[in-house]
């Protein structure tokens, strides 16, 4: 970003002005190459956008390179982080980065966050632990990283799990080895599957739902709590499941949604009674990534459930719908 005659900033610096502000790069043993793809904020980014950036990723692999680092606008790391890590199963490390203030201000953290992510994906310990976000000297996996502020330079945590691990004096340091990893088959070009997100609020009764099982081809649902909805939404929502993959999460930014403690109308085991997916601990905009990312593959039903269950890591990964990614 850089300001504009008028005011405010806009997106104008090329990839390879980042990587040229970046104070100490001469002095990491590694080449560096640039490659610009999109110039867009963060928030008009689109899954056809993303899946470009992974392809320019994945060819950058054969032709050598032992790690990729994506900077964007922080709008939308959390979604994008975790689309890239379902389609990359190889196991060089991506690592997606940004920055919480622009060169304009005081304390510019781009430059820092930029080289922290070349950092660690150098480190052979990054190897086989797919998509990572870093910012601010932390280190998190793409399935569990939120933005949850909106200016502090510390926006980005793990609220289930917390960081993977962190940089301490330039080096990256992991609390633990590799865990095992999931993924989705890249999507054809031309698919073209839209997925809704819903949040519930108090006397909630559906009313901006109308229609929807014919408009979109799946739904996520933001429930309260642990996973509820006011009683009269249930078989609204019923309904919408009897045409179109509706997967429920928790609004509540940290928790699982349960699956069999409440049973009033509305409860969590109701609605799973009612056709709805449990979304487990990933929270609603990751629940919609991977459901997006099945229906573009062509998954049914019962396999989106597999995927949900698995994502969730209550469900054996030999049951996980596609392979499981090797490092």
């Amino acid at each position: 970003m850089t300001r504009t005659a008028s005011g405010g900033v806009e997106p104008a610096l090329s990839a390879a002005d980042l990587v040229a502000a970046i104070p100490g790069l001469p002095e990491v043993p590694a080449d560096v190459e640039v490659i610009d793809v999109r110039r867009l904020p963060g928030a008009s980014l689109t899954v056809d956008d993303v899946r470009e950036l992974y392809i320019a990723a994945a060819d950058a692999y054969a032709a050598g390179a032992d790690g990729a680092i994506v900077t964007q606008g922080t709008d939308s790391i959390e979604e994008t982080a975790y689309l890239l890590d379902l389609w990359h199963g190889g196991p060089q490390p991506l690592i997606v980065t940004g920055a919480m203030r622009n060169p304009t201000q005081a304390g510019h953290d781009g430059p820092a966050n930029l080289l922290a992510a070349i950092r660690t994906a150098l480190a052979p310990q990054a190897r086989g632990r797919g998509v990572m976000v870093v910012l601010a000297d932390q280190i998190h996996a793409a399935a569990r990283v939120r933005k949850t502020h909106a200016t502090s330079l510390g926006a980005f945590t793990s609220p289930n799990a917390g960081p993977l691990g962190q940089l301490i004096e330039g080096r990256p340091w992991f609390a633990a080895p590799p865990g095992a990893r999931l993924t989705v088959p890249l999507p054809a070009p031309d698919a073209r599957h839209k997925v809704g997100l819903a949040l519930v609020s108090l006397g909630d009764r559906g009313e901006l739902l109308a229609g929807i099982g014919d408009r979109l081809d799946g739904l996520v649902v933001a429930g309260m709590g642990v996973g509820h909805v006011p009683a009269p939404l249930a078989p609204v929502l019923q309904d919408i499941a009897g045409k179109i993959p509706v997967v429920l999460a928790t609004r509540t930014g940290a928790g699982p949604v349960l699956t069999a403690t409440y049973a009033f109308g509305g409860s969590e085991r109701d609605l799973r009674d009612r056709g709805l997916i449990p979304a487990g601990l990933l929270d609603p905009l990751k629940a919609r990534i991977l459901l997006l990312a099945c229906l573009r593959v062509g998954a049914p039903r019962a396999a989106i459930a597999a995927s949900f269950a698995v994502a969730d890591g209550y469900t054996d990964p030999v049951t996980w719908p596609w392979p499981p990614a090797t490092g």
